[in-house]
């Protein structure tokens, strides 16, 4: 078998057998397969696709080629949910908490903001004292006693990912989805949990841009889930404005309390509650959506969802106070409000303005290494479908030392003002499983 081979064999549409892909995978970690060789390869991919057999043997490969997390020895059933990045997308801080009141266990392995989307972990780490980075013992044992741990990457899990992605970044081959979803689902697969939802974000401030791609990445995922004997749900959620109100990180963690305790905005709140719904069917917790609410709806009321919130602060070394005094979080020195210039209905909040415009405070990072600013960040007040008069407040900056007046501006433009009375958005735009 010869590495060029294989990729002309791509390249002129044919589909590569379990054997020829474990042959280029397993080589390009082991430095047998060059740089070069594979970005062709990569690039044949992105230009004739992947079969759904492609795409199950490449997870295979990339799963294999590190360790995987063994969640046998907690008791009941572990589950786990995937975002594909959005701006405000804070779900993970509510919905473990409730799944957890609910009996389910969320032992999740998250991840870093890059870019526009801000990530789980930066926004933890806006808890003072909270450890993101513990044993594998230590989260297993939290796991059993709370059923519940966020944590930092601990293993060496799928490190033919990491290489794979670090070169698809440079060589303009990002864009496939069946690149994509056996880099997802890898991930998934290694942390070790049955039960998986996909909260697939679809929109301007979303990497999938149109419903159409983002149907398609999702069946690619819960296909290659199921091969693998999981249950898996991909929900399709919209991304056209910023999740909720808050776009930071503290702020976000603000907010995802206040919905815990049952006063999170609107469209927010709604997403948390259908995926908190979708899990427990899945996992045969309910016979029905209905029950599925009125049980989600219960934890909050009682404040057991929220006690699990501040048992995971407590167990990770946080400061359980930032439940009830919000003062000590980090605070932004600089509060920016601002207005509508004009009257009229909000047709457009451009969801990835808002991401690169809150980036640019320091909430968010263009390169791993950049610091994050916990304190600052941008309210998105007001939402698509509100009517509006002149000099009605749209947003509010939080702001220390960077971007101030480029900020305000690209707030501003964010917006889309007209006269024509317009529709709120839809959060959930399809199921697929």
């Amino acid at each position: 078998m010869r590495t060029v081979d294989l990729i002309v064999k791509k390249k002129d549409g044919f589909e590569l057998s379990t054997e020829e892909i474990h042959f280029l995978i397993d080589g390009y970690v082991k430095n047998i397969v060059t740089d070069y060789q594979m970005s062709a390869f990569l690039m044949a991919i992105c230009i004739n696709g992947t079969t759904i057999g492609e795409q199950v043997a490449l997870t295979k490969e990339i799963l294999e080629s590190g360790e995987q997390v063994d969640l046998s020895e907690i008791d009941g059933l572990c589950v786990d949910k995937h975002s594909t990045g959005g701006v405000g997308d804070k779900t993970t801080l509510v919905v473990g908490p409730i799944l957890a009141a609910l009996g389910l266990n969320l032992a999740k392995m998250s991840g870093r903001g890059l870019g526009h989307t801000g990530g789980t972990l930066d926004k933890l780490e806006s808890i003072p004292g909270f450890k993101i980075s513990i044993s594998s013992k230590d989260f297993i044992n939290q796991v059993k006693k709370i059923g519940l741990a966020v944590v930092g990457q601990t293993l060496n899990i799928t490190p033919a990912d990491k290489k794979l992605y670090a070169l698809r970044d440079v060589t303009g081959t990002v864009n496939s989805v069946g690149l994509i979803a056996s880099s997802i689902m890898s991930k998934k697969l290694a942390s070790g949990a049955h039960s998986i939802l996909l909260d697939v974000k679809v929109g301007e401030g979303a990497f999938m841009k149109t419903l159409e791609e983002a149907k398609v990445l999702a069946k690619a995922m819960v296909e290659i889930g199921k091969s693998y004997g999981r249950d898996v749900v991909a929900m399709l959620t919209n991304m056209e404005e910023p999740l909720g109100e808050a776009v930071g990180n503290s702020i976000e963690v603000i907010e995802a309390i206040d919905t815990l305790k049952g006063r999170g905005p609107k469209n927010f709140t709604k997403l948390c509650e259908e995926i908190c719904a979708e899990m427990l069917i899945v996992t045969n917790q309910v016979t029905n959506k209905e029950e599925a609410l009125i049980k989600i709806k219960e934890v909050i009321n009682n404040k057991q969802a929220l006690n699990k919130f501040k048992e995971m602060i407590a167990f990770q070394g946080g400061d359980v106070r930032v439940i009830d005094d919000y003062s000590i979080f980090p605070q932004a020195k600089n509060i920016i409000k601002v207005y509508a210039n004009n009257p009229g209905y909000i047709k457009k909040i451009d969801a990835y303005l808002v991401g690169v415009a809150a980036s640019k405070l320091g909430a968010g990072r263009n390169k791993k290494e950049d610091n994050i600013d916990p304190a600052v960040g941008i309210k998105v007040i007001a939402k698509v479908g509100d009517k509006i008069n002149k000099d009605d407040l749209l947003a509010i900056i939080y702001a220390n030392d960077l971007g101030i007046d480029e900020v305000k501006n690209d707030v501003l433009n964010a917006f889309t003002i007209t006269k024509e009375k317009q529709n709120h958005l839809e959060m959930i735009l399809g199921i697929v499983n």
